[in-house]
């Protein structure tokens, strides 16, 4: 299974980025996706996930009401739309695939390489 993020860019604090997932999977609809991020020198943290099929998301408390994930099975594909984009919000942004929807990182079995998304200040 190969999963490649798209979207990711320099944005100005306020602003708003949409980031992509797709994945290769025809196993795709049955798979919770996941969204985390790292910071230099910080360890990856959660940041959204979604369910396979019903579309009910958990956001970490740092991006709730600010960012909105979204997929779209018929296309493979996984959206994080973010808005109201912080300087801490400053990481690589990288989407999984797992068979349980959870914040725990070691779940999840498929990962991506990862998009870079910087806010400037």
């Amino acid at each position: 299974v190969q999963l490649q993020a798209s979207g990711g860019g320099l944005v100005q604090a306020g602003g708003s980025l949409r980031l992509s997932c797709a994945a290769s999977t025809r196993a795709f609809s049955s798979y919770a996706v996941g969204w985390f991020r790292q910071a230099p020198g910080k360890e990856r943290e959660f940041v959204a996930v979604i369910t396979p099929t019903d579309g009910i998301t958990d956001y970490a408390d740092s991006v709730k009401g600010r960012f909105t994930m979204s997929r779209d099975n018929v296309k493979n594909t996984v959206f994080l739309q973010m808005n109201s984009l912080k300087s801490e919000d400053t990481a690589v942004y990288l989407c999984a695939l797992g068979s349980v929807p959870t914040r725990s990182l070691g779940r999840y079995r498929y990962w991506g390489q990862g998009t870079q998304v910087t806010v400037s200040s």
